[in-house]
């Protein structure tokens, strides 16, 4: 049943909860001082974006403890470590505000505060003995666990098979989905890999394999600590133990649970008694970690009598028309929790709904109304530039490279950084000049059969030449590369004699990288392909190939760096997220790239009907991470590759079909249309030849 905040119930004289508002203390209080110590029922709590949820459940947890709940016995499970330690310091903080002063002191036994992978290992370690575990097993990270089913993988021969078998990141995404999601195997292979689906019982074969191997060496990875978990509470007297250890259960972010995570709980609180889950149905957008939204919209109808639901819909974070657009996108969705967000926050400025030619303008726009912005008094880090897929920043980080705007990227490497990205440009290098071994190193390398050794000896036969690249199309290669030599000699030649010009050169080095990058990226290929099609689109926006490869490489190395962290010179950077990594965070003023069709729904979640809804909910997750100002912009064409006869390089996209016609009224519609900034000729120099190379030599003499 859905509980109203306005309920008769007795006053609880607590200060501490004085600042919540009516639905935060409903859900604060929800079974909390039943007459004879017992435990409240299951309680779901729907926290609309930006509702004070973090604050809402640290309340809850404080006010458990202050009436006379043994922290020793709460289970506190978030995400992540981080969000773990600050919910304990805020439990803490609320504790130690109580006149008596023993709540301060007894919220320092909060034991039992951490991500569901951190608990699972600790039972599992208690408990080694009773489920054949030997204590001292180690734990594998997702880089140990690929190596390891790569072992296996060639300890059984798949990788000699003639057609191409799944490298060893795509067997453990394919095993990991399994496990998590409580799928048969055929049937993730059916919905998430169905070129591997050839491959199901040489899989099969590996993962039991896989399983062997981590026994016989005493280990577990990181799905095993929920599945080992999951498979103990499947016997009565262990369920029993664990779930009793704890009179209340509280679990942050439900939406982001899979199967397992699910099977889980229930099993620690068969019949929902101290269970409490907080999420938002509306933000589940994490599938591709097989986190499923149903189980936070069939929570309630787990338990007999079902639980009870309180809902936040007062948000303290975004204006009110940005909260009206936001409401009128997810109210389309075909099924959720009713809830519409509202604020005090008033303005008169609607969203804007940007229209511009294509992306090129899409990144002049909003660098503009970026240092716009900037010099109104918003600091660059107070903005944010959201996007679907990681690709897609590309044309605007190469615009802020050069206006001189900084920048983070979260979610993935920045453009320039990603190993495919650097792959073709290392071949445009080459070409452009022999003698730039580190660009050759990289390319050879791509190579079947050739290693850093071989690479070596070819680099230093044309280093000993006066024409490096007549050496290099003289030698014969590495013996064991003798299949792919000609053709990497082949392209190189081509580009050195630039016969398929500017930006042709770039569409010739994609089309033979592209086998190359499906042996090394099997795993994510269709996503890198795009990568390189966007590149192709930046480069027909210089005039020759020296120009391209000159002010890409002017990005300053400490300001490319593939970290998620701020650049080492400036104090001050805008923020480019995708979506995804976006999620829990807010700012002033927030750009979201492409919002057409294609983008937002992507071409490749559009499958199936919970598909499309995910990808609504990915769209009003961006909108309502902006607090005073959003722009959605929408481009009108795309850059495409072979879509036509008459090779047409665009195609035109729609608005997303998450803004129909009915909601253009709660945005602000524009266009946007700039002239690409012009050059002017300078002044043509004297006629002077000096040697600057001979004075930078003598300079260290």
């Amino acid at each position: 049943m859905i509980l109203d905040a306005d309920r008769d119930e007795p006053e609880v004289s607590a200060v501490y909860l004085d600042k919540l508002n009516d639905r935060q203390r409903a859900a604060v209080e929800h079974g909390v001082g039943i007459p004879g110590g017992a435990v409240g029922g299951p309680l779901l709590i729907i926290a609309g974006a930006g509702s004070g949820k973090t604050n809402t459940l640290a309340h809850r947890v404080a006010h458990l403890i202050v009436n006379g709940a043994d922290p020793r016995r709460i289970l506190l499970m978030t995400f992540s470590r981080r969000a773990a330690a600050e919910m304990g310091r805020r439990v803490e903080r609320i504790c130690a505000g109580v006149p008596d002063g023993k709540a301060g002191a007894l919220a320092d036994a909060l034991a039992w505060s951490g991500t569901f992978h951190g608990i699972g290992a600790r039972l599992l370690r208690e408990h080694a003995a009773d489920i054949g575990l030997d204590p001292q097993f180690t734990i594998h990270d997702r880089e140990d666990s690929a190596d390891l089913v790569n072992l296996v993988r060639h300890q059984l021969g798949f990788s000699k098979t003639e057609s191409r078998f799944p490298a060893k990141a795509t067997c453990l995404a394919i095993y990991s989905r399994a496990v998590n999601a409580q799928t048969p195997l055929a049937d993730v292979l059916r919905a998430n890999f169905p070129w591997a689906a050839a491959w199901e019982p040489q899989l099969r074969d590996l993962f039991a394999g896989y399983v062997e191997a981590k026994q016989a060496q005493n280990v577990l990875d990181y799905d095993d600590l929920l599945l080992y978990w999951a498979q103990t509470m499947s016997e009565p007297a262990l369920a029993a133990a664990i779930g009793g250890r704890w009179d209340h259960v509280l679990v942050d972010e439900f939406q982001d649970t899979n199967r397992l995570q699910a099977a889980i709980l229930t099993a620690l609180k068969p019949a929902g008694s101290g269970l409490t889950v907080v999420g938002d149905d509306a933000q589940s957008i994490y599938s591709f970690r097989a986190a499923t939204v149903r189980n936070i919209l069939d929570f309630p109808k787990t338990f007999s009598p079902p639980a009870d639901v309180v809902t936040l819909d007062r948000n303290y974070r975004s204006t009110q028309p940005i909260l009206a657009a936001a409401n009128g996108v997810i109210d389309l969705a075909r099924e959720r929790f009713t809830k519409n967000l509202w604020t005090d926050r008033e303005a008169a400025e609607r969203p804007r709904l940007v229209t511009v030619r294509d992306e090129g303008d899409q990144a002049r726009y909003v660098a503009t109304e970026v240092l716009e912005n900037r010099e109104a008094g918003m600091r660059l880090k107070d903005q944010a530039v959201l996007f679907r897929a990681s690709q897609h920043s590309g044309p605007l980080e190469v615009e802020l490279v050069r206006r001189n705007i900084p920048f983070v990227k979260f979610g993935g490497l920045k453009f320039l950084d990603s190993a495919h990205v650097k792959d073709v440009l290392a071949a445009l290098r080459f070409a452009e000049n022999p003698r730039d071994r580190v660009a050759g190193f990289r390319v050879m390398q791509l190579l079947p059969g050739v290693g850093p050794a071989s690479a070596q000896a070819v680099l230093d036969a044309m280093a000993g030449s006066s024409d490096p690249f007549a050496a290099l199309t003289g030698h014969s290669g590495p013996p064991r590369a003798a299949a792919d030599w000609p053709g990497f000699v082949a392209l190189l030649s081509g580009l050195r004699a630039r016969s398929a010009g500017w930006p042709g050169e770039i569409g010739q080095v994609r089309s033979w990288y592209e086998p190359y990058l499906e042996r090394i990226h099997d795993e994510d290929a269709v996503m890198r392909k795009a990568d390189l099609l966007q590149l192709e689109d930046i480069a027909a926006g210089y005039p020759s190939r020296e120009r391209f490869l000159t002010e890409l490489t002017l990005d300053p190395p400490d300001a490319t760096s593939g970290q998620a962290g701020p650049p080492l010179r400036d104090e001050d950077y805008l923020i480019l997220s995708t979506i995804h990594s976006a999620k829990g965070q807010e700012w002033r003023s927030v750009f979201v790239l492409n919002a057409v069709d294609g983008c937002i729904p992507s071409d490749l979640g559009v499958g199936t009907s919970e598909e499309v809804e995910e990808e609504r909910r990915l769209l009003y997750v961006a909108m309502t991470r902006a607090r005073d100002r959003l722009a959605l912009v929408v481009p009108q064409r795309f850059f495409t590759h072979g879509q036509s006869a008459t090779g047409d390089r665009h195609v035109y996209a729609s608005r997303t079909r998450f803004i129909p016609p009915p909601l253009l009224s709660l945005f602000e519609c524009r266009a946007w249309t700039v002239a690409a900034p012009g050059q002017v000729p300078g002044p043509r120099a004297q006629q002077v030849r000096i040697d600057v190379a001979a004075r930078m030599r003598d300079m260290w003499r």
